[in-house]
């Protein structure tokens, strides 16, 4: 497939492009040739829509419709997963899963979860591929087995590009969808930006710092170390795709010759190696702030920065805001004392301030959650907890006892109890992964519970 441009004239406006994409997008076509009629600068297809999805039965869900969170339906071992593997062998996600981006839609007449996630096969367990599952409480989850056709179908619904030249040839992951329309609105008329991170076979080389881990990078064979205390990291950079059913994308090609957003810094700067996980928020017109991770490999740390926008397409990158930490006791230390990675940032809606949900890693290379709160969502970070996460491992043989990371914060708005959920990806004994749930008590978010509801 070739990639072709679409020129505009004067600055793209993020409402135009938005006003002309509720029509077209589904209307985009890579094998005839036919574009988006906005201001972008180029499209790219998908490669997404093959076949009809199947309703993968292999979990099975409580009848319970309630969205009350039970922590006494499933065994402590298993208590706050809520998505498992999938079990066929010819699923989608039988290998891996992790990433959850969840949205929650409400309307007078009835409540929607969205969930994008990333996930492996059995397949092909090399290459990452984006998924969707829907739920009513955003505890019990319908997902799909193969790839997504109607705007009723879930499961895969993004691969890798095939085009030889792009930044996401090799996997994809998402990391945010910003739905631009109101929250109070029905799914089905919103349209949607999806930012990922794309990853190519190119590999960069650094010094390693002589640590004695793997640096927990969760990527699997993301990083490979040799002899000579030297590491290969494979390069990944931002992308972004536009959806309006948030089944059927179509890429927007950024300003890099590979169609990210933008590259990496040069060889003395903090995001040299790689750039990822790029979370977008919308702050208002005219501002868009893109948190995103990378490797220092000077410090020796992960380290969250920032990038800001306009449109939404073009970022100029701000500068790093959070990093690692060092412990002046020889105590267990802190649990970011590594750095850390994985952003997830939202606005609290009652005071305006920002919080920010990130995976932590300590000296060990163990991940957990960690919160951090701003005024502006700039400067000033603040860690809600010193030496402690907000989320750990689970306990002995816990389906988490390994790590938990990948976090996706969500504010739940009651007018009674204000409350906040925490997606997570976990990782278990041998490397299994699943997805899992916590909630905070109320509005103190210095703690999370592992809940769950459902029954696999």
């Amino acid at each position: 497939m070739e990639a072709n441009a679409v020129k505009f004239h004067g600055k793209p406006s993020i409402f135009t492009a938005l006003r002309t994409v509720r029509s077209s997008v589904l209307s985009f076509q890579c094998r005839n040739k036919r574009f988006f009629p906005f201001s972008l600068t180029t499209t790219r297809c998908s490669g997404s829509t093959t076949k009809s999805s199947e309703t993968d039965q292999d979990s099975t869900f409580q009848s319970s419709q309630s969205d009350s969170l039970s922590t006494s339906s499933l065994p402590s071992s298993k208590r706050g997963l809520i998505l498992d593997l999938g079990l066929s062998n010819d699923s989608w996600d039988s290998e891996e899963i992790g990433s959850p981006v969840v949205k929650r839609f409400l309307s007078d007449n009835e409540e929607r979860w969205y969930m994008w996630y990333h996930g492996s096969s059995k397949q092909t367990p090399v290459s990452d591929s984006i998924g969707l599952a829907v739920s009513n409480n955003g505890i019990h989850w319908e997902r799909g087995k193969g790839k997504v056709e109607s705007p009723d179908d879930v499961g895969l619904v993004m691969s890798s590009c095939e085009d030889w030249w792009a930044f996401d040839k090799a996997s994809v992951r998402p990391v945010e969808v910003v739905i631009m329309s109101s929250s109070k609105v029905r799914a089905n008329s919103s349209v949607y930006w999806m930012y990922y991170t794309g990853y190519t076979t190119e590999t960069v080389e650094f010094q390693s710092q002589g640590f004695n881990f793997g640096l927990g990078f969760p990527e699997r064979s993301h990083l490979c170390d040799d002899k000579e205390g030297k590491s290969r990291v494979y390069r990944s950079l931002p992308g972004l795709a536009i959806s309006q059913d948030g089944r059927h994308w179509a890429r927007i090609e950024g300003e890099h010759h590979s169609g990210a957003l933008f590259d990496v810094g040069s060889e003395k700067d903090w995001d040299f190696l790689y750039i990822a996980s790029p979370h977008v928020v919308f702050h208002g017109s005219g501002d868009l702030r893109m948190y995103y991770h990378s490797f220092d490999a000077r410090t020796g740390e992960f380290c969250i920065g920032m990038a800001r926008s306009r449109e939404g397409i073009k970022w100029v990158k701000f500068g790093k805001i959070i990093g690692g930490r060092k412990s002046e006791n020889d105590g267990p230390g802190f649990f970011d004392e590594l750095g850390g990675r994985y952003p997830c940032v939202t606005r609290n809606k009652r005071d305006g301030s920002y919080v920010m949900a990130y995976e932590g890693v300590d000296r060990n290379g163990k991940t957990s959650i960690g919160l951090a709160v701003s005024n502006d969502g700039i400067k000033d970070w603040k860690r809600v907890q010193d030496e402690e996460a907000v989320l750990d491992v689970g306990e002995g043989g816990a389906w988490d006892n390994e790590g938990v990371g990948c976090p996706c914060l969500i504010e739940m708005d009651g007018d009674s109890d204000h409350q906040w959920r925490l997606y997570y990806k976990g990782v278990g004994n041998g490397g299994r992964t699943g997805i899992g749930l916590a909630s905070s008590d109320g509005n103190e978010i210095t703690k999370f519970t592992k809940q769950s509801g459902i029954h696999l």
